[in-house]
């Protein structure tokens, strides 16, 4: 018969805990050996249980998660650590990680994704649950399209808001002092550093997009 893995759970919230170690043991390859509802206690007692896993929330006393993680590394250095918290801002899962993390989950994560951090964690990989990875997809996104605005010079910020509030080349020439010419200009510009094709293209995109302006 296989070893279990042996895990470790602290969550200020001690119901909170007590259910996850509830459904984590309804998995046969783990065993819950201990919840915690505080880091002190369990900071006392981790080099005695030696656990596989720790299952820590990031916003729990007297040592905050991150904080614990440090500690936890020094104390037991082979055991893994997969930080829970309410919070899906990745910036919580890279201090995590940075810390000495392997694992990151928010408490919208299932049984099963939970059951999917421990394995990878245990096989010395690392896991960062659905939702977040999400929030870092649409974050490299802002970025992207902010690196694109980024390119553009004022004037042809002007002209975007123009076009988003409907207005022709005709139009947008005369508010600008411009000449038509010179509009068609600005616009082949736009769509050049955007790395849109057309003018039917870049209203959709100037409209769908999440550009403020």
């Amino acid at each position: 018969m296989n070893k279990k893995v042996r895990i470790i759970i602290a969550d200020d919230h001690l119901l909170i805990a007590e259910t996850w170690a509830t459904l984590i043991n309804l998995d046969p390859e783990f065993e819950v050996v201990k919840v915690y509802d505080n880091t002190k206690s369990m900071i006392d007692e981790i080099t005695e249980l030696r656990p596989d896993v720790v299952i820590l929330d990031i916003n729990i006393n007297p040592f905050s998660g991150i904080e614990a993680t440090t500690m936890i590394k020094k104390l037991a250095p082979g055991t893994k650590i997969i930080g829970v918290s309410m919070h899906n801002q990745p910036s919580f899962a890279k201090k995590m990680i940075r810390n000495g993390a392997t694992g990151y989950v928010t408490k919208n994560s299932s049984k099963l994704e939970m059951y999917d951090a421990i394995r990878s964690v245990m096989k010395g990989e690392k896991f960062i649950c659905a939702e977040i990875q999400r929030n870092i997809t649409n974050q490299l996104l802002v970025e992207e399209e902010d690196n694109k605005l980024s390119k553009l010079t004022e004037r042809e910020i002007e002209i975007i808001k123009l076009i988003k509030n409907g207005s022709t080349n005709k139009e947008i020439a005369e508010t600008l002092f411009l000449s038509p010419r010179t509009v068609e200009t600005h616009r082949a510009r736009i769509l050049k550093k955007l790395g849109l094709k057309n003018s039917l293209s870049l209203v959709k995109y100037i409209n769908e997009s999440f550009l403020d302006l």
